[in-house]
């Protein structure tokens, strides 16, 4: 029998949304239909826990990942994300499952990605359902977390490894952008523990990020390689954007999303004044297409930045591959931005992430059933540099999407985030 009965009609199979579709609660209600639709399919070809649907492999079948990867808790994250929004008690206890397989990384203290694999997952599943031992979990993995911390970097490392990725530099302490987003565990075990030891490591991790990531105009590195003896930055690079000096879309969403964590979580005003000027280098960029789905890296194919590795032009030009993922991490963090800024700044922002989240939501980066391997979300890129997952789905596309949604809602019915 399968792991969910058959709890979505045939009925529901609509096509994706566009934007004369008339109110925020009809594309919300019909977009979390879909999610209940392809996630019940999903679970039905993939019922074992021990694996977490990932994207789609280059045979186009479905490839999903174990417990050390990176992007394990997000399928879970997904899951929780459609209980919350149904209350249905089936997204529940499938979402726990998953959650739950995923207990042992509270000690894995070789990765920075700490965040994104417990909070996403017993983060959303502690908030949703108060599970005590959850808490014991977060806590743990907090800690794990800290212990990658450096006082003479001020930051917390990203890699173990210590050769870049194309063989020709030798990291020493490399921190890259994406660090950010795992701020928002520590804060939450700060507030839970009453010990300041992890606030204090995420404003710090911060400060540096701020000082050492980001450019005069705002947009960001992705690498910063530090010496681990004196603190000093030795270079800045990239890993999965077009070259060392260029823009990695997802690279500048971590940035926009992880400064609007700063805010919240310190009320420190320039947080909110990064976070904002971040955004708007993504939202005025020139080469931000019509519909604010990014292309990879903002400056691909431009003349003054030069990939260090094999990019072959002419197969990745026409057209030159957009990043669904990283319009849904900037579409939830613009839509909280825009509950701190006064009201009249603050409409602009949210404009901005619902022409994105409509943009999602049509048939162009929405998937219909039984297509995308049930993912919902099409054309995001992981990493190009490494010629692995173009154009395809990926498991945090969804996540940031839904979670978009879901704030999109509470905006809508005027509810806090």
């Amino acid at each position: 029998m399968s792991v969910l009965r058959k709890i979505i009609p045939c009925a529901f199979l609509l096509l994706a949304f566009t934007s004369t579709d008339n109110s925020a609660d009809l594309l919300i209600k019909e977009s979390f239909k879909r999610a209940e639709i392809m996630y019940t399919d999903m679970i039905n070809d993939q019922s074992n826990y021990d694996l977490y649907p990932r994207t789609s492999a280059n045979d186009g079948s479905l490839k999903s990942t174990d417990l050390k990867d990176w992007t394990c808790g997000f399928w879970a994250g997904d899951l929780w994300y459609v209980y919350e929004y149904t209350k249905d008690p089936k997204w529940k206890d499938v979402a726990t499952k998953w959650t739950e397989s995923l207990k042992d990384n509270q000690f894995n203290k070789g990765t920075h990605d700490l965040g994104f694999m417990m909070y996403c997952s017993y983060g959303n599943g502690y908030r949703l359902t108060g599970n005590k031992a959850y808490r014991d979990i977060l806590i743990q993995s907090a800690k794990s977390l800290a212990s990658r911390y450096s006082p003479v970097t001020k930051c917390i490392e990203s890699w173990d490894q210590r050769m870049s990725w194309d063989g020709k530099t030798l990291w020493k302490y490399p921190v890259i952008i994406d660090n950010m987003m795992n701020l928002e565990l520590l804060f939450w075990a700060s507030k839970e523990t009453g010990d300041p030891t992890y606030y204090n490591i995420a404003v710090s991790h911060a400060n540096a990020t701020m000082k050492n990531h980001i450019r005069p105009d705002y947009s960001t590195y992705h690498v910063v390689n530090y010496d681990e003896k004196t603190g000093a930055v030795l270079n800045r690079e990239t890993c999965q954007g077009f070259s060392n000096n260029s823009t990695w879309a997802r690279g500048q969403a971590w940035a926009i999303y992880g400064f609007t964590i700063m805010y919240r979580e310190t009320k420190d005003k320039k947080y909110l004044d990064t976070a904002t000027k971040l955004a708007d280098f993504f939202l005025n960029n020139k080469r931000l297409p019509n519909d604010k789905i990014p292309l990879w890296d903002f400056n691909v194919n431009q003349e003054g930045y030069t990939p260090l590795w094999n990019y072959n032009k002419e197969k990745y030009s026409n057209p030159i591959p957009r990043d669904a993922s990283a319009a849904a991490v900037v579409a939830s963090a613009l839509l909280e931005i825009s509950t701190y800024l006064p009201k009249e700044t603050g409409k602009k922002y949210k404009a901005d992430a619902i022409e994105i989240i409509e943009s999602l939501s049509s048939s162009a980066y929405l998937a219909i059933p039984k297509t995308n391997n049930n993912f919902l979300i099409k054309h995001s890129v992981g990493s190009l540099p490494h010629n692995n997952e173009i154009d395809v789905p990926l498991n945090y596309a969804d996540y940031y999407y839904l979670e978009a949604l879901l704030r999109y809602k509470k905006i809508e019915n005027e509810i806090s985030l």
